[in-house]
């Protein structure tokens, strides 16, 4: 390893269900280490456990140690400005000096910029759409967002999201119990989940765990929808509008870059190809990305003084 430390850069993507750290070369982006920990989101994770959540990640990433970075980049759910960005930086700032990081210019940006950093040729300007626990969009320019849409939280929006996805399950089971609704295959798993497959059952699991948790009933309707249940798929189809309708708020132009990101519209995620359908109109093809993780490294690289893959 050099010993001044500059030819090393760390990223980081603290989403809502876990948080991912990655040492770099910042010449190459070639990676040297990742690690992971739980989740990320600066406004909803208490200050010590989010300090204990990179700190997870990044001892993962890091050799023991640690050792000294020309820059870390630090992309956060909640830590748009106005936000969580204060609490995120602090976090980052503590949890980097116990892993033993040294040096280096350290940015704390939101989930949206290192996510549509990510996007195939580096963009600079354009449009990114996040699907997973939570959802949001945004206008990026120069690198950085400059105009949001939803991103309000479980309790106010987050439209077209993983608990979107779950609370709008355990509504259709409970309708279906009391005859409001059809029935549905969903009720099932949901039983199974919730200890019985009463309204009471039903009820209490709702309302005895965090409600951020109801996400992970997101896969039950994927999976009930490739069976052939007509009310998951129906669920799938409202989720993707919510999401297209996200996206038009944000007055996309035709042939702009559409980065996606987030379990449900990641390479291969379950809502991609009816968002593809539903934002052709638009003149848009989603590009979807993993995560924000090569994001975050690409713009620690720039920042850094490394070149980054468009410009190598």
């Amino acid at each position: 390893m050099n010993e001044s430390g500059i030819h090393y850069v760390i990223g980081v993507d603290a989403g809502g269900t876990r948080t991912r750290a990655r040492l770099a070369e910042a010449a190459t982006g070639r990676v040297l280490g990742e690690g992971a920990g739980g989740p990320g989101n600066a406004l909803t994770v208490p200050p010590d456990a989010l300090v204990r959540h990179l700190g997870e990640a990044l001892r993962g990433a890091l050799p023991p140690g640690g050792c000294p970075v020309a820059a870390v980049v630090g992309g956060f759910a909640g830590g748009g400005p106005g936000g969580g960005r204060e609490r995120a930086r602090a976090a980052l700032t503590e949890a980097l000096a116990l892993a033993g990081v040294r040096g280096g210019r350290v940015e704390v940006l939101g989930d949206a910029d290192v996510a549509f950093a990510g996007g195939a040729g580096a963009p600079a300007d354009g449009l990114v759409l996040i699907a997973g626990t939570g959802a949001a969009a945004a206008r990026v320019a120069d690198r950085r967002a400059v105009r949001a849409a939803d991103g309000d939280g479980w309790l106010l929006g987050d439209a077209g999201s993983g608990f979107w996805l779950g609370r709008e399950a355990l509504r259709a089971v409970l309708r279906a119990l009391d005859g409001r609704g059809p029935s549905t295959a969903l009720a099932g798993p949901v039983g199974e989940l919730c200890g019985g497959l009463t309204k009471e059952h039903v009820v209490r699991y709702a309302y005895g765990v965090e409600p951020v948790r109801l996400a992970a009933l997101s896969p039950l309707v994927v999976a009930a929808a490739r069976s052939g249940d007509v009310v998951s798929a129906r669920l799938l189809d409202a989720a993707a509008d919510e999401l297209a309708a996200t996206v038009r708020a944000l007055t996309p132009r035709p042939g702009e870059p559409l980065v996606t990101t987030g379990a449900l519209l990641a390479p291969g995620g379950p809502l991609l190809p009816r968002l593809t359908a539903r934002v052709a109109d638009l003149g848009l093809v989603p590009d979807p990305v993993r995560d924000g993780l090569a994001g975050a490294v690409a713009l620690a690289r720039r920042a850094g003084g490394g070149r980054t893959g468009a410009e190598a």
